[in-house]
């Protein structure tokens, strides 16, 4: 009876709530605006300030073989990008976000010349930061999507940094969340901004750093096609998250990985 309203009031939760996106970055202290679903077309398409690619709306992708799943759909390029030296901060900015389950993951993906004719479902993306379960039990503990969530009205803020040493050049950002609430239904919930990175860095992820998007996620993968109203799912205290390891450039350990590394949402 227990696990049968759980799954209500997940569905219940679902219907009657909006899900999310992120429209705002900032870095340095500048802020750079991004798509919103909420603000006609008309009023945004081909505007020289647009820096992240076009998604009309905040319903999430099911599928993980979509090609929409790698920069959300339409998926249009931004007419700009922007700027960021390897190793600075970067902010995505939440307006609100209330899923609690699931996995954060932050990537990026090399465009070679432009990103404004690159197509990111053919991309080699590599993981730049990730947040899973951190404390507690995977159906009611803390994962990283609940510890950013602010209910004081103010956005959510995640902030991640640019790993230090990355080759300078023309990239994609590609934040996505991914909601486990629904019983073998995975949410996804990515967006993509065109970034400049600049600095002297010369690095770039080996092969064993980089995959696919569709291809990261397979509904095979006990991770991504799962029940958290099972007692032994729900109650279980780890989380892996599918997917290559995450690539920090020279912020390799120790330290050094303590003092640059992972920031986590906040």
């Amino acid at each position: 009876m227990r696990r049968l309203l759980l799954i209500l009031a997940a569905f219940v939760l679902d219907l009657v709530t909006a899900h999310g996106g992120t429209s705002k970055y900032t870095v340095n202290g500048v802020d750079y605006t991004g798509y919103d679903p909420a603000i006609p077309s008309s009023d945004q398409d081909g505007q020289p300030w647009l820096v992240q690619r076009k998604w009309i709306t905040i319903d999430p992708i099911f599928e993980t073989t979509n090609t929409s799943l790698a920069c959300n759909f339409p998926g249009d390029p931004a007419v700009s990008s922007i700027p960021i030296n390897a190793g600075d901060n970067i902010t995505a900015v939440y307006y609100f976000w209330l899923h609690t389950v699931g996995p954060m993951v932050l990537w990026m993906a090399d465009c070679g010349v432009s990103c404004q004719k690159f197509n990111p479902s053919e991309a080699k993306w590599f993981k730049i930061a990730e947040r899973g379960l951190l404390t507690g039990t995977v159906r009611e503990g803390m994962w990283g999507q609940r510890d950013f969530q602010h209910w004081d009205g103010t956005p959510d803020l995640w902030t991640e940094s640019i790993p230090r040493g990355l080759k300078a050049g023309n990239y994609l950002i590609r934040h996505e969340i991914i909601a486990l609430h629904i019983a073998h239904r995975p949410q996804f919930y990515p967006q993509c901004a065109h970034l400049v990175v600049g600095g002297k860095g010369k690095e770039v992820p080996g092969k064993e750093f980089l995959t696919s998007i569709p291809g990261v996620w397979d509904m095979s993968q006990p991770e991504i096609n799962l029940d958290i109203y099972t007692e032994d799912i729900g109650n279980a205290t780890t989380y892996k998250i599918p997917g290559p390891p995450v690539w920090t450039g020279r912020a390799a350990a120790g330290l050094d990985r303590l003092s640059y590394g992972f920031k986590g949402p906040r």
